[in-house]
């Protein structure tokens, strides 16, 4: 009696299948905004797009990679400040320029609804400014200085 193994290899993938969720975040539950390096990814494809350059011509002008440069572009990359900044040079843009353009792009894409829930618009006639619209705002004698609730895009680099 003869123990012959079968001539079949069994493959063990080094990765799980691919999820676009943070680790945080349940499984059942959609992602509302887009990640910032998806965006600014986007932009940078955009802008070489619209200026008919080759991945390799904007690579080599911002002194990076191609296959880098790709992943960033996918958003596969969580890209540096200085990478960044490389990169629009090569399109002839500043880093303001590309982060400004990557705010418009995150703007857009949330909803209005989104938005609406979490500052509601202003009265006609009343104050626009946080405290107009928020009473739980106003300090009171004693108490801690409010903080009002921040609606903007804050970048560290």
């Amino acid at each position: 009696m003869s123990s012959h193994a079968p001539n079949e290899a069994r493959v063990i993938p080094l990765r799980g299948p691919r999820t676009d969720r943070l680790p945080s975040q349940p499984r059942s539950a959609p992602r509302t905004e887009p990640l910032w390096r998806d965006v600014v990814g986007d932009v940078l494809r955009r802008e070489r797009l619209t200026q008919e350059r080759t991945l390799k011509d904007v690579a080599d002008a911002a002194r990076i990679s191609m296959p880098y440069l790709s992943e960033v572009e996918r958003g596969r990359k969580e890209a540096s400040s200085e990478v960044l900044a490389a990169a629009a040079r090569a399109l002839g843009l500043t880093l303001a320029d590309l982060l400004t353009l990557a705010r418009g792009e995150l703007t857009r894409s949330v909803s209005r609804s989104e938005r609406s829930r979490s500052v509601p618009p202003a009265e006609p006639g009343r104050d626009a400014s946080p405290v107009g619209r928020d009473r739980s705002l106003v300090r009171r004698p004693g108490a801690a200085p409010a903080v009002p609730p921040y609606g903007g895009l804050c970048v560290a680099a």
